[in-house]
């Protein structure tokens, strides 16, 4: 599993974005996460645990019209 560290500012659905490809992953990102479900914004530094991203997560997660 893979690490990210945060810059100021950064936000879920960014992060999400840029390290997994697509906001989607947002969910799969803050379950990874737990103990910081509280932040909206973050500060430089913190280190995420960023999911592996599979098949099974990618179907998972679309919506019933993109299946």
């Amino acid at each position: 599993m893979s690490t990210y560290t945060t810059k100021s500012g950064d936000i879920w659905d960014l992060i999400a974005y840029e390290q997994l490809g697509d906001c989607k992953y947002v969910s799969l990102l803050m379950e990874a996460n737990p103990q910081h479900l509280d932040v909206g914004v973050f500060s430089a530094g913190v280190v995420l645990t960023l999911p592996e991203i599979t098949d099974e997560n990618k179907v998972k997660n679309l919506p019933p019209w993109r299946r």
